[in-house]
């Protein structure tokens, strides 16, 4: 028996966007959903009481910073990172793949793994598919992630294609080495830049490798957005339908609208409390910087249709007035807010697909926020 299943539960008969449900071990999770990154076993200035009051389903925590600092073994001894962190809902590790790669002037890779450096005390690591199994299966997360390589864009084919092809051993390996199958269920990532055959091609051999659920990588790295599009639409043609998928690290809103129509089930981004520490928010009515002097005086609610505990209490005013004198509050409230803006948005996008307007939701939601194309 998986320890992660999935099933649909609607599909839109305007937009063909679906519904379903994520079972896991620590509970079961509607989607299509927003997942907010806890990275060092925290999700910034949110406590996990927080996270269950806005509504948050799978929280996701960093291999790669848990592994540095406190290390796996500590994760361990507490019982895993639910008990570590109190958080009782389900969980998501990334392989720590992104993190690695992101050095790109310290590490080497090989076909065993990626080799590079500690950012903390600069001393030399090792990092292979099996020790990032190894590592996540000590974190304890319901849902780890295969450990794979983010190449740059652009990057040329003959990069592209081998990049890939290891991607795909690395995938079989990692598999092959969960050692608590029963608990804990691998996705496998699929890769190949801006390349159709080679997208296509990673899905069709990881779904040979059937696991218990998808995610599709390397993208939001830079390219354009209709380009960002036609590597997610690539991607999802060649996995199956029953099970779940993943586009990682998105959470503008553009994006996620456009991942629910193309049958995106899980979303996750650093996006809501990055943004909300340099008084960036998103409202209903579009994005508001919240250090204008216009809101100095504006004694009104940030977003009159939202129900969070930032709105529910605070006006424009205080929310300045905290930004301004760089107080800690401020930016939790502003974290709170935009975290509950984008799991309210899945929420909506949820709602739409089971009264069969998705096309007319996602048109109306983008017309009235009028973001730019950033999408915040």
């Amino acid at each position: 028996m998986e320890p992660v299943t999935f099933e649909v539960t609607h599909i839109c008969r305007q937009s063909g966007a679906r519904t379903g449900i994520l079972h896991t071990p620590h509970g079961d999770v509607e989607t299509p959903m927003f997942m907010p990154v806890g990275t060092q076993a925290t999700v910034k200035f949110l406590s996990p009481e927080e996270l269950y009051d806005l509504g948050a389903g799978v929280v996701l925590a960093n291999t790669y910073h848990l592994w540095l600092r406190p290390g796996e073994d500590i994760v361990a001894k507490a019982g895993g990172v639910h008990k570590f962190m109190n958080y009782h809902g389900p969980m998501l590790t990334d392989s720590g793949g992104f993190q690695v790669f992101s050095l790109a002037d310290t590490r080497k890779i090989s076909e065993e793994g990626v080799t590079f450096k500690n950012i903390l005390n600069g001393d030399m690591l090792f990092l292979s598919p099996e020790k990032s199994i190894q590592i996540q299966n000590r974190i304890g997360a319901d849902i780890i992630m295969s450990f794979d390589e983010c190449i740059p864009y652009p990057a040329d084919r003959e990069y592209a294609e081998q990049s890939m092809l290891r991607t795909l051993r690395w995938a079989k390996r990692g598999l092959d080495a969960n050692q608590r199958p029963d608990e804990q269920a691998v996705f496998g990532i699929v890769q190949g830049g801006d390349y159709e055959d080679l997208r296509k091609y990673c899905a069709e051999k990881l779904v040979e490798m059937n696991f218990p659920g998808y995610a599709i990588g390397g993208t939001s790295v830079g390219e354009d957005k209709e380009t960002m599009y036609r590597m997610v639409r690539w991607s999802q043609e060649k996995l199956p339908f029953d099970k779940p998928r993943y586009l990682m690290g998105v959470g503008a809103v553009n994006d996620l609208l456009e991942a629910v129509s193309m049958n995106i089930d899980m979303c996750d981004c650093v996006l809501p409390t990055r943004i909300a520490r340099h008084g960036t928010l998103m409202t209903s009515q579009g994005r508001i910087n919240i250090r204008k002097a216009v809101y100095k005086d504006d004694f009104t609610t940030l977003d009159p249709e939202c129900d969070c505990y930032c709105c529910r209490n605070y006006t424009k005013a205080y929310l300045n007035h905290l930004h301004r004198a760089d107080e800690g509050f401020g930016t939790r409230l502003m974290s709170i807010h935009n975290t509950r803006f984008l799991v309210k948005l899945m929420e909506d996008a949820r709602r739409a697909i089971r009264e069969d307007r998705y096309d007319d939701f996602k048109k109306e939601t983008l017309h009235n926020m009028k973001f730019d194309e950033r999408g915040f």
